[in-house]
């Protein structure tokens, strides 16, 4: 099935890729303009509307099954396999088709269920740099590194918020403590499992 899945898919094939790629953009990225009626009149013409529904429904349960186990290319080879010994299932070529349709969009989708299961912000980018202080109401602090850090935080196709920290000696070497100390917990935890 490996090589089947490399050619090119045939004429009867390019429906069926089409159909796939409308369920990922409906269902992972947001595109509720893409409707049942929609791929079934530009994808399906002559099918009837029973036997498009069995189709997409058939097809929309394989693409959620692997984007929810977020297959690696030998699990959905097993995975199709199986699939095609099944009473009802599908054909070796809807098989290939998948597996070509998989390969091209696992990145984008896994991208997307990450993103929508975000509920929060998370870090986009982070900068740090050491500085000397230059002026300070107490004369002691004068020529005192600082460590300044910057973080960029937000959700994909929003506007970001930015938050800047500026640590003394004493807080930077408190905060590498408890940054220690989370590592250690951390560690001893996957290594109970």
């Amino acid at each position: 099935m490996a090589a089947a899945a490399e050619r090119p898919p045939p004429e009867a094939a390019k429906p069926l890729l089409g159909l796939l790629n409308g369920i990922a953009q409906a269902t992972y990225h947001g595109k509720a303009e893409i409707t049942e009626e929609l791929l079934r009149d530009q994808l399906y013409p002559e099918t009837a509307s029973q036997e498009f529904g069995a189709l997409l429904g058939k097809m929309t349960g394989i693409v959620k099954s692997i984007a929810s186990a977020d297959m690696d290319l030998n699990q959905l080879e097993a995975f199709l396999t199986a699939q095609t010994k099944k009473p009802g299932g599908i054909t070796t070529d809807q098989a290939a088709v998948i597996a070509k349709f998989w390969k091209n969009q696992r990145v984008k989708i896994r991208e997307s269920l990450i993103n929508q299961s975000k509920w929060e912000n998370s870090l986009k980018n982070m900068s740090w740099r050491v500085d000397l202080k230059s002026q300070s109401r107490h004369i002691d602090q004068i020529n005192n590194p600082v460590a300044i850090v910057e973080l960029e935080l937000g959700k994909n196709g929003q506007e970001s918020e930015f938050l800047s920290l500026e640590f003394d000696e004493i807080k930077l070497n408190q905060m590498m403590k408890k940054l220690s100390e989370i590592d250690n917990n951390i560690t001893s935890l996957t290594q109970a499992n």
